[in-house]
């Protein structure tokens, strides 16, 4: 094709409209026909021709798409809002309205098959990351003081959580917020509303409910952005999307799956009934226990009541009386025996001492004699010790005497006398 170029636009010779919009029709035609995937977010048949949006998967960028009846007849299957779909599109700028929009020539649902892979691949790397982990799972609270739902406005899925959860505890508080349930603003709405219900201290645990439905519109609770949100909160989440088969990954991720909305409130909230009926049972456990306890005590009393010490005891006071009489004379018998034995050690050891002692030696007759020299005196034991004219002192048993020494000398045999002679005074 070949495009004649007008000349060159100026202020004072501008482009007509038609020019403008004929070169840019131009230009886009150019681009051909290519596959897109994506989302479809609207789709409505019109005089035989349909029109709709296609979302990107990832981004936030969304294409209008448009196909004529032709395309419409020889589709095959029926298309909605939320189908996950791939389409051959080729822009087409419409000159006369200025507008540009992307004519569908096929449009094909996307294959359960790779949607499935797709869904398992990312399943099983954030399980390689243990966001399922058992150990992750956080315990929900015996009795919630307020539950924040998320769910679809006016939905079937609320009303059952409500219900069933009013019916077993009819004190039991909600902070409900309504979002998207299925379609290209759940994601982002859902996310909010967790954040939100998170960040409020009231709320003890978070159910996100949806009442089934087909595969392709649980894809949003397969997010993987929304899957790491409800990982990374504080409060415990309760997925109750109910969908049996090819569950969504929010269930592996939640801290708590419910089979369904009414499994949920069931699972959440325990029954008034039953906890009531618990704790009278509880009661009576409790009692039949104390009862028990005191009659095995009571019993254990009467049985060490009528034993003979305590029916009669003064037999005791007897019986120990006689043995403690025997006991204080045997051993005052035997303190006795040993005092005695003792005072005979005692009394020989002092004639032992007696016989030992100096006035022993002086009570059988000698005597000893110092030699005094002033203030000083000196044991006399030779004839030496007393040169004549010596101050004597001699102690006898009885007394001292004072005498005078004469002098002396050796004694020459046994019997001989000594020369020397003594002059003495008794004290």
């Amino acid at each position: 094709m070949v495009v004649i170029q007008p000349p060159k636009s100026t202020p004072d010779a501008p482009w007509p409209v038609s020019v403008v919009s004929e070169l840019v029709r131009d230009w886009i035609a150019r681009l051909g026909s290519v596959w897109i995937e994506g989302e479809l977010t609207g789709w409505s048949i019109r005089g035989g021709h349909a029109y709709g949006k296609i979302k990107d998967l990832d981004a936030d960028a969304t294409l209008s798409v448009t196909a004529w009846r032709s395309v419409v007849q020889r589709l095959d299957g029926e298309f909605k809002q939320g189908d996950r779909v791939i389409a051959s599109v080729k822009p087409d700028f419409w000159v006369k309205g200025g507008t540009l929009s992307m004519q569908v020539s096929d449009l094909r649902h996307v294959g359960l098959g790779d949607l499935l892979e797709r869904l398992e691949r990312l399943r099983k790397q954030l399980a390689a990351e243990g966001l399922f982990a058992d150990a992750r799972k956080k315990p929900l609270p015996f009795l919630p003081g307020t539950i924040g739902l998320i769910t679809g406005r006016e939905s079937d899925a609320e009303k059952d959580v409500r219900r069933n959860s009013e019916l077993r505890w009819p004190a039991v508080q909600f902070r409900t917020i309504h979002t998207s349930v299925q379609g290209e603003r759940t994601v982002a709405e859902v996310s909010a509303a967790l954040r939100e219900l998170d960040a409020d201290p009231e709320v003890d645990v978070i159910i996100v409910a949806r009442g089934g439905g087909d595969f392709q519109h649980l894809l949003p609770f397969s997010d993987e952005s929304l899957v790491r949100l409800v990982s990374e909160l504080t409060t415990p989440v309760v997925s109750a999307i109910g969908h049996e088969a090819d569950r969504p990954i929010l269930d592996d991720v939640a801290d708590l799956r419910a089979s369904t909305p009414t499994d949920a409130a069931k699972r959440v909230v325990p029954d008034v009934a039953e906890e009531l009926a618990g704790v009278q049972q509880a009661r009576s456990r409790i009692l039949q226990r104390i009862v028990d306890r005191v009659r095995s005590e009571s019993n254990a009393l009467e049985s060490l009541v009528s034993r003979p010490a305590l029916a009669n005891p003064s037999w005791i006071i007897d019986q120990r009386g006689e043995e403690l009489m025997r006991a204080s004379q045997r051993g005052e018998e035997l303190i006795t025996r040993r005092i005695d034995r003792e005072q005979d050690k005692l009394e020989s050891l002092a004639r032992h001492l007696r016989g030992l002692s100096p006035q022993g030696t002086l009570e059988r007759g000698y005597s000893i004699v110092e030699r005094v020299d002033g203030d000083s005196r000196t044991l006399v034991t030779a004839w030496q010790d007393a040169p004549a004219s010596a101050e004597l002192r001699i102690r006898t048993a009885d007394g001292r005497i004072s005498a005078s020494s004469l002098g002396g000398e050796p004694i020459t045999t046994m019997t001989g006398a000594s020369n020397g002679a003594t002059e003495a005074n008794v004290e």
